[in-house]
């Protein structure tokens, strides 16, 4: 079965993409009321078992059985360690010495690094100069959206700040990494299972050893539910829209969600938490939505067949 992409999105894949980001942007919801009253390990555990749990049951439902094929678990353990143990632990650790506003920036860089990645492994998701100003142009709405002053702590911990990078890229191996399972004939659902339940294997014993969550106090019913919505709304069916979305856009379109994240969380804020929307946020999600359209290329094709220029050519990749 090929594995090739299609590097201009369709409908279904930018519908994808925005779904993928809101279920991810809530997230912050979520880990703002669960960090409260439990430790970090504790949660990335329960998140990724749980939502493993829940994914199981609903391939049974299907009937759909996960694959037995060592190669194919060897594969869910690499995705387990690409797109959770190594990233949610850089992360975990780099917030808790920087502020969360820097993270965010330094996790936009996701795009970038993925760019970057496609081009020397995949032979489908070549570097552009169109690939690369939109991803630069989206990284700007990033950081302008977030504001200056977490740029200012630029110099406040250089480990934390490599560490919430190393997560990005890792993040970016994880997307092109995730690509052969379309080649393996594995489809989306059950890739999501067997990632989750890989990482729930290598993160609870870690979870275990860290936090002893044996001696916390009992969580009120509000944490509670917010670990059930981080499970099963922000990873459970989190990862059935990413592999799916992975296997028809591609890398590189892909990680563009870590730029409308952002979006969607600030957005949440003002809907839900009673924020007031700035304008350098409205500026930000303007750049970045211009960054999509750019990297996207069918709004540049019509207007320059509107103004009667030569077209913008089709990019392969």
């Amino acid at each position: 079965m090929s594995s090739s992409v299609q590097p201009t999105m369709n409908a279904r894949d930018w519908a994808l993409l925005i779904g993928l980001s809101i279920v991810w942007g809530g997230s912050f919801l979520f880990v703002g009321i669960a960090v409260k009253e439990l430790p970090p390990f504790t949660i990335v555990a329960l998140r990724v078992s749980i939502a493993a749990i829940a994914l199981i049951g609903v391939l049974r439902v299907m009937g759909v059985g996960l694959p037995r094929d060592r190669k194919v678990w060897a594969a869910f353990f690499g995705m387990g360690v690409l797109n959770n143990v190594i990233p949610f632990l850089l992360i975990v650790w780099g917030q808790g010495h920087i502020a969360s506003g820097l993270a965010s920036i330094l996790n936009a860089t996701t795009p970038l690094f993925t760019v970057i990645v496609a081009h020397f492994l995949t032979s489908d998701e070549r570097l552009t100069g169109r690939r690369l100003g939109g991803v630069v142009l989206g990284f700007i709405g990033v950081a302008v959206m977030i504001g200056g002053a977490a740029l200012q702590a630029l110099n406040a911990n250089v480990l934390a700040q490599i560490a919430v990078l190393g997560a990005a890229l890792s993040y970016a191996f994880a997307s092109v990494f995730g690509r052969r399972f379309k080649a393996m004939g594995v489809q989306p659902i059950a890739t999501a299972t067997g990632q989750l339940t890989a990482s729930s294997i290598l993160l609870l014993p870690l979870a275990l050893f860290a936090d002893r969550p044996w001696t916390l106090p009992m969580p009120h019913m509000s944490t509670c539910l917010a670990i059930l919505g981080l499970a099963l709304v922000s990873s459970a069916f989190a990862y059935i829209l990413f592999f799916r979305l992975l296997a028809s856009a591609g890398a590189t379109n892909t990680g563009l969600v870590t730029f409308l994240i952002p979006v969607s969380a600030i957005l949440f804020g003002v809907l839900f938490l009673g924020e007031v929307l700035s304008t350098k946020q409205v500026l930000g999600m303007a750049l970045i939505g211009s960054g999509l359209l750019v990297m996207d290329g069918r709004v540049l094709r019509a207007l320059a067949r509107l103004s009667g220029a030569r077209p913008v050519p089709r990019e392969n990749g």
